[in-house]
């Protein structure tokens, strides 16, 4: 009796009994990938990964499902549906994306619901095993090489610094001083002189670590002259 629930499981035909375990399994890996995105504050969480690989592996099923039954096909031609779920996931994934301001985030994200879906597709052709694996080297790659990056302070991310002073300034060196102990590269810069008023408007385009702790950099460039008003942006303001 066990070995012919076994046996069904790895059949390439599809009955219940491995229809609701695929979708179980489906579940339970679009759960563990879903907790992690939701730990990091994402959008998309446990309820949108687990049903992403439900819906994926459903669709399997039902590829090889409906050739099996209405068409004499005993292998089915679980190439139809699987084409269209994999386009289909791409707009879905693209909801994940944020830009705001020159700055895009929820890139991982997206690529998380494109590969969950494949995920699910995987369990719905019987690839249990590969399924599992790749789920965990999903979860090395977002927690063992996050945690990595933040240690290595690896990547960079470009932002201006918009400052306005009080007086016209013609040395820059105490800001370039103060960007160079923090580990930060000046692009380029642009300046705004305003005769009438005595001010300046200083523009500064900067490669930085994504870990930077920025308060502490303006606080810093703040000290420097006389200063009216000091933004963090990701674009040079207009």
């Amino acid at each position: 009796m066990l070995k012919d629930i076994i046996d069904s499981f790895h059949s390439m035909d599809v009955n219940i009994v491995n229809a609701m375990f695929r979708m179980l399994l489906s579940m339970c890996l679009g759960v563990i990938i879903g907790a992690e995105r939701k730990r990091k504050g994402q959008i998309a969480g446990i309820r949108t990964f687990s049903l992403i690989t439900m819906g994926a592996c459903l669709a399997m099923l039902l590829s090889i499902y409906v050739p099996q039954e209405y068409m004499g096909l005993k292998n089915g031609d679980p190439g139809r549906i699987a084409a269209q779920v994999i386009t289909g996931i791409g707009f879905l994934g693209g909801g994940a994306i944020i830009r705001a301001k020159g700055s895009v985030k929820g890139l991982t994200t997206a690529a998380g619901v494109w590969i969950s879906a494949i995920i699910g597709m995987a369990v719905g052709v019987g690839m249990y095993l590969v399924s599992v694996c790749t789920t965990g080297l999903i979860l090395v790659v977002l927690i063992l090489f996050d945690w990595y990056e933040h240690w290595q302070r690896v990547g960079q991310e470009s932002k201006a610094i918009n400052i306005s002073i009080n007086g016209i300034v013609t040395d820059l060196s105490p800001y370039l001083r103060v960007l160079s102990e923090n580990g930060m590269h000046l692009s380029t810069y642009f300046l705004e002189y305003d005769y009438v008023n005595s001010r300046t408007r200083l523009n500064l385009l900067i490669l930085a670590h994504s870990r930077t702790n920025y308060m502490s950099v303006m606080s810093s460039l703040r000290q420097v002259n006389d200063t009216l008003e000091i933004a963090l942006s990701s674009q040079v303001e207009s």
